[in-house]
Order: C-alpha cells, then sequence, then structure tokens
C-alpha cells in the first residue's frame, strides 16, 4: 500500500532500518520461504512506483525512463509497460525508456530483469540505448539505473545520465534509491541523482536517512511489497526510527501525587567570560522539559543576568573548583559544556565533574576538552551522554570529518566504545548509540544550522536523564523531540533565521504524551 508517508512493514516500535545486504537477505527469504517469484516481487514494486508517480505527478503526459542492466532497471522496465497499459482506450502519456552502460549493457541482462525487459516489450514498450548527448525532454524523470548494489564510484555512462537527469527542468522519482547514493552510509559516490520522491522497497534503507541521503531522496515513501513479518523476524536489526511509540514509552503521564524532588535537581555548569548566553539558553530548555529543580553554575558576573532571563533558575557564581563541591552535591544530574569555554576555569570544573560520577551531559566544550585528556578518556562512565557533532567527533576520534561522514553508523560506535555510555551524533539524520543499539532521528531540518541549537539538545538531554529516564532513552527522546521543535518553529516561520530559542515554546506540547504527534 502506498501513502504519502512512510508506512512500515512492522509495528511502529519496531520501525527498522536495514543495510543493503540485509535487505537482498530479506528479498532471498520472501522468495524462498513465501513462494513468491522473484519477477512477482519486480512487478510489485514498479506498482508501488507508479502508483507514486501518479500520485505527485498526475497531469504528467512525457515520461522519461532511465534503466540499468540490473533489478534496478527491472523495475523501470515493468514500470514503463504500466505506464502504457494505463489508459487504454485514451491517449496514453508518451513513454521513453534508455537502457544505460554502453553498448553491452542488453548482454549483462540476466534473470529477473531480462524477465522484465522482455516482458516490456513483447508489451510494446520500445527500450532505445542512452545517448549521453540526448537532453531530457519530459515531464517526470524515473530513475532505475543503479540502486543498492554500486561499489565505488559513478562513472562513464551513469554520470553523464546522472548528470542529464539532475539539469532536466521536469519531477525526478527514484526506483528504492537515487542512483550513485551509498544507501548503507548516505554518502554521494561521485555524483547522484537529486530526486523529490524516492520509493524504497521491502527494508527502508538506512543511508536514505542520513548524512547527504535525505537530501538527495526528496521525500521518502515505502512498500513492504506485501512481505510478511515471518519475513523480517529472520533479519534482525539493531538499528531503528526515532518515533512516536518510542518517545510515549519513556513519557507515560506523571504521578498525581509528585513533587519537584521526584524529577532531578539538575546543575548546568558553563557561561564562561562572554558566553552567558550557552548555559542561559541550555538551563531555560532544561526547565521547559521537566526537571523538578534546575540550577546553574556559571561566572559571578553572569548571574543577574540568569536571574532576569529564567528566574526559576537558581544561579551560582562559581571562581574556583571548590565552590562547585557543594552545588554537585545537592544535584542528582549534571551538565558540562554551554559556554564552558577552555583555560583553567574550564579545566577545574571538567574535572570536578569527573570525579562525582553523577549521571552526566556532556556538550560542546567539555568534549573538545576531553578529546585533549587522555585522563579523562579514561573514565568510563555508562551513564555519561557525549553530544559531538562531526567535527567534535572527528576530534574526539582522532581522524577527518570527512572519514566521520562516510560512515556516520561506524563512527557513532566508535564514540561509545571508546568512551562508554551513550553516544550521540549530530547532523542530518542525527544518530544515538548505546553500544546494543541504535536509533536514528529523521526529523529535523537546515534551519538548526545556527548558533545556540546544541546548547537547547543539551539542556533537553539533561532535562529527562534528571527525571530518571534511561540514558539511552533521556537522549533518544531529546533528539527526536528537539527535531520535532525546530520542524514546527520552521514551519511557522521559515527555516531561515530560525533560533534556538524558537524550539523552547514547543517543548512542552511535545513532552506531554496525549499531544504526542504521529511519525
Amino acid at each position: 500500500m502506498m501513502v504519502t508517508s512512510m508506512v512500515y512493514p512492522q509495528p511502529p516500535d519496531k520501525a527498522l532500518l536495514y543495510t543493503a545486504a540485509q535487505t537482498r537477505s530479506l528479498d532471498r527469504i520472501a522468495i524462498e520461504t513465501q513462494g513468491v517469484a522473484g519477477f512477482e516481487l519486480m512487478k510489485r514494486a514498479a506498482k508501488a512506483t507508479f502508483r507514486a508517480m501518479r500520485h505527485h505527478w498526475p497531469d504528467a503526459k512525457r515520461i522519461c525512463i532511465l534503466c540499468g542492466p540490473g533489478n534496478n532497471g527491472g523495475d523501470g522496465f515493468v514500470v514503463a509497460a504500466l505506464a502504457l497499459e494505463e489508459r487504454a482506450g485514451y491517449q496514453p502519456p508518451a513513454v521513453e525508456v534508455f537502457l544505460v552502460g554502453g553498448e553491452t549493457s542488453v548482454a549483462r541482462l540476466q534473470g529477473e530483469a531480462r524477465q522484465a525487459y522482455e516482458w516490456a516489450r513483447d508489451r510494446g514498450v520500445l527500450i532505445r540505448p542512452y545517448d549521453s548527448n540526448k537532453q531530457i525532454e519530459a515531464d517526470l524523470v524515473v530513475d532505475a539505473m543503479l540502486g543498492t548494489g554500486l561499489k565505488g564510484t559513478v562513472r562513464g555512462e551513469y554520470l553523464a545520465a546522472i548528470d542529464a537527469i539532475n539539469r532536466a527542468d521536469c519531477g525526478v522519482i527514484a526506483v528504492d534509491i537515487p542512483s550513485g547514493l551509498c544507501s548503507d552510509s548516505g554518502a554521494v559516490l561521485g555524483s547522484a541523482v537529486k530526486a523529490d520522491v524516492t520509493v524504497s522497497f521491502i527494508g527502508v534503507k538506512r543511508g536514505l536517512l542520513t548524512h547527504q541521503g535525505p537530501e538527495y531522496c526528496g521525500q521518502l515513501m515505502f512498500s513492504d511489497l506485501e512481505v510478511g513479518s515471518p519475513v523480517y523476524d529472520q533479519v534482525p536489526s539493531s538499528l531503528a526510527l526515532i518515533d512516536q511509540a518510542y518517545v510515549a514509552h519513556y513519557l507515560p503521564a506523571r504521578n498525581r501525587g509528585a513533587h519537584k524532588g521526584s524529577f532531578g535537581h539538575l546543575l548546568i555548569i558553563g557561561g564562561n567570560q562572554g558566553m552567558a548566553g550557552a548555559v542561559l539558553m541550555a538551563a531555560e530548555a532544561a526547565a521547559r522539559s521537566g526537571a523538578g529543580l534546575v540550577s546553574v553554575a556559571t561566572r559571578p558576573e553572569h548571574v543577574g543576568s540568569c536571574h532576569a532571563r529564567c528566574p526559576e533558575v537558581m544561579a551560582h557564581g562559581v571562581s574556583r573548583a571548590e565552590q562547585i563541591e557543594p552545588l554537585l552535591a545537592r544535584a542528582t544530574t549534571v551538565l558540562i559544556g554551554p559556554g564552558l569555554g577552555a583555560g583553567a576555569w574550564a579545566e577545574q570544573m571538567l574535572a570536578a565533574v569527573s570525579a562525582s560520577n553523577l549521571p552526566s551531559v556532556w556538550d560542546a566544550d567539555a568534549l573538545n576538552l576531553l578529546s585533549r585528556s587522555a585522563n579523562l578518556q579514561s573514565l568510563m562512565n555508562q551513564s555519561r551522554i557525549i553530544t559531538p557533532h562531526p567535527g567534535e567527533a572527528s576530534r574526539l576520534l582522532g581522524c577527518s570529518i570527512a572519514d566521520i561522514q562516510a560512515d556516520r553508523f561506524a563512527a557513532v560506535k566508535s564514540l561509545q566504545q571508546r568512551y562508554g555510555g551513550v553516544s550521540i551524533l549530530k547532523g542530518a539524520g542525527s544518530l544515538v548509540c548505546d553500544g546494543i543499539d541504535t536509533r536514528l532521528c529523521k526529523q529535523g531540518n537546515p534551519g538548526m544550522a545556527s548558533g545556540g541549537m546544541g546548547d537547547v539538545l543539551a539542556g533537553i538531554i539533561a532535562s529527562l536523564l534528571a527525571q530518571q529516564l534511561p540514558p539511552m532513552a533521556a537522549a533518544a527522546v531529546a533528539v527526536r523531540v528537539h527535531a520535532e521543535a525546530a520542524d514546527r518553529a520552521a514551519a511557522a516561520t521559515g527555516e531561515r533565521g530560525l533560533l534556538a530559542t524558537d524550539l523552547i515554546g514547543y517543548l512542552g506540547v511535545l513532552l506531554n504524551p496525549r499531544q504526542l504527534i504521529s511519525l
């Protein structure tokens, strides 16, 4: 069944994501155990694609379909036949079909792809070799060239075809995955089709939802091709979306007899000289996220601005390490890093937090100090959450940002293995990992690329941790709620000019179970 948003073959609390190899296993098991022929699955995929085409481009009269010699191309051949047959007795849309891959591409057709090629030709589909000099003139382009089997950088005629599609002034729909995009990492392999809509099949490919995937796949749709649950049970995945069911599970209605002590005492440490805003945003976000008590330890000169901005927060001026000790003794949870800066003051604060062994969130400057200190790195704390963006992650792992982005899934696991606890790798398709499971957030938008967003997120995480959510749940719920708040704020005012503080007003709605919205 195709709808205008993603649907899943599993219940919402099992919204699993898969690698290309896992998806191929799902396909194989469906064929072997359910008696579904491979060509039948191909026809189902083509029908799902065609329904999506007609839903998004109902008036398209000229359709250009570019196919490769693999099974992705086979889907495209069947789509072409469906387009020709759609309006029996009426004027059909003009359909052009090109086989990409050079002179030997027809000879390389095998199995279901060969069957689809012949099936489509028997139904009147004219399939011609692709001419790299031809300019695409159509209302809609169907990309059915490379699929998930691409290895290495796009080359030759495929590169020319991708460039022609991206230059075309028309809609673009990708079959399963945009050609040139790595389905496992979300990285562009030299060049990739920039689709308006992508229809993915059997298993949602994890690369579609992180790194460059969201930019290139456009609106993501999904069909399970009528594959049953027993098939999915045979291919376990440790990667899932942070969806509504997950969030709601960890945000039950509060006990009617609760008091402020029931929801923790969070201490936020930061706001070095000239950086009061960071700790203020984190504190306000934490208070709005439900922590029972929120205290701030900051430079003495910033105490007045804290009281003025958020009178619910208890602000303390701290100049020396010994002044932080009684505050740590009263806290149940600590957040360190927003506006922490560098130098002796920051190092003293971080050393005190490390010695306290409290459940903690390490953000921003705390991560930079962590990356430079062998002593801090040796202190493994399973109740610690770290929140790096790719730049900070590269310093923590001693590699380049390009290395981090080339495989974000491997990077977040490496962070967790090195530093313990829970690691968040921020960015498009933020990831949360506790060493056993990984969760991905599909919400969020480019308007979040502005100062202070990380401080607000850190405040939400620490607030939920103070309310005794398990570290993994505190991190994952916060990441989802933060991103969804940004989407709501952007819907109201636009992405450009979005401020971190714009998100805070949406936290109350999103963190209360009766008002959670669907995935």
